[in-house]
């Protein structure tokens, strides 16, 4: 990969990859998810890895693992027995968007990081459109869609958002 003036520490980039690749292989008896490659973190170095190329590498990542996990699961309980899984999955994040006080979301606590509540929605939005009536969305749209920033109350709390639309994220991929 690449270096830039500012981005990862190649050595954390490169262990991570040699170990998800020893995983991917059949190498390491543990198992590696989804959530865990998103939640990859290095540190920000001079010299280090584009941002940019890492984030797009571990994208890509996710998808093999999961599509590994997709063909496993067809394999040993059929085609139909995924799609069912999957819908559940699906249903219960539509269920989710269903709050009685039409927030999608609770606020975030005072003097929280947050995102800015009608960008959220939007997506929300989109994302019910998906399951409702089919429109076209990709997990790249949702992973990539990027929310104003707000502070409190004025907004949706970060960690809920980031936690629903990471679940949103495999059930998109699972179907991809």
């Amino acid at each position: 990969m690449p270096k830039r003036t500012r981005g990862y520490d190649p050595d954390e980039v490169d262990e991570f990859f040699d170990d998800a690749k020893a995983l991917y292989e059949g190498r390491d008896g543990r198992t590696l998810t989804s959530t865990e490659i998103q939640r990859a973190t290095f540190e920000l170095v001079r010299g280090g890895y584009s941002t940019t190329e890492v984030d797009a590498a571990l994208d890509r990542l996710e998808g093999a693992f999961i599509a590994r996990q997709r063909a496993a699961y067809v394999a040993a309980h059929g085609q139909q027995a995924w799609m069912n899984a999957l819908a559940e999955r699906a249903r219960t994040l539509y269920e989710r968007l269903g709050r009685p006080d039409g927030k999608k979301f609770a606020p975030a606590e005072r003097g929280a990081p947050a995102y800015d509540t009608d960008d959220v929605d939007d997506l929300c939005d989109r994302l019910v459109d998906y399951f409702d009536r089919q429109v076209p969305l990709t997990s790249a749209e949702v992973r990539e869609t990027v929310f104003r920033r707000r502070s409190g109350a004025s907004g949706y709390g970060e960690a809920a958002v980031d936690a629903f639309f990471a679940r949103a994220v495999e059930v998109l991929l699972g179907v991809e």
